[in-house]
């Protein structure tokens, strides 16, 4: 099987909105200036930039979106094609002074404030016929090494084991969902204020994170 060379992949991304505390999102700047920055620094070969699409902060009002979004994302061309598809959500995380690639999603809602629709959940399991909200889900992207790649690069990052119970980790878990019902792949990564790294610096991890999928998936 390796002798046919990298699968061609593509990646689609999300990021999120202004929510409570956080009145500019650094993951609305990447999402909107993405393309524009590749299409300038290229992309390895069999790696397209499909969807960039910025979501409400929102959990269960905002899941029409999320899952127009996804399904839009899913041609029939990459499937008969044999094309990976990978769903690669951005959140931002206030308090981070790295980038921290979320390796799992947790079956619980308990929101520390409303929603941008309002919305406030306590220990409300986000899919009820997942079963309770210990359960987890787990990416089947090859985080360890997307870790070395990016650490390579000269990028403070880490591997986080918890997304949190806020908007992020909601999203995260309905598209890992998604993504097995599909046969795609959901990677969800975290990254801090640009007070903290600076808009181009993130512009240049985003990009980074692009190829490093592409070298491991």
């Amino acid at each position: 099987m390796g002798s046919e060379g990298p699968k061609a992949v593509t990646i689609h991304v999300t990021g999120f909105k202004k929510f409570q505390g956080v009145a500019e999102n650094p993951t609305e700047t990447i999402v909107n200036n993405l393309k524009d920055y590749v299409e300038k620094r290229g992309l390895p070969s069999g790696v397209t930039l499909g969807i960039c699409t910025v979501l409400e902060t929102a959990g269960v009002g905002a899941l029409p979106q999320l899952y127009q979004t996804m399904e839009s994302g899913v041609s029939k061309t990459d499937t008969a094609s044999n094309k990976q598809v990978l769903w690669l959500h951005l959140g931002v995380n206030s308090g981070a002074f790295k980038f921290a690639i979320e390796k799992q999603a947790v079956n619980e809602a308990t929101f520390r404030c409303p929603d941008e629709l309002g919305w406030q959940p306590q220990q409300v399991p986000i899919a009820p016929e997942d079963g309770g909200i210990s359960r987890t889900k787990e990416t089947s992207v090859p985080v360890e090494a997307i870790l070395k790649f990016l650490q390579k690069g000269g990028y403070d990052v880490m591997i986080s084991d918890d997304a949190g119970r806020f908007v992020c980790n909601y999203v995260y878990y309905q598209s890992l969902r998604f993504a097995e019902q599909k046969g795609n792949k959901s990677l969800f990564v975290h990254v801090p204020l640009f007070s903290r790294i600076d808009e181009e610096t993130q512009m240049r991890f985003a990009a980074s994170l692009l190829e490093a999928i592409a070298s491991t998936c």
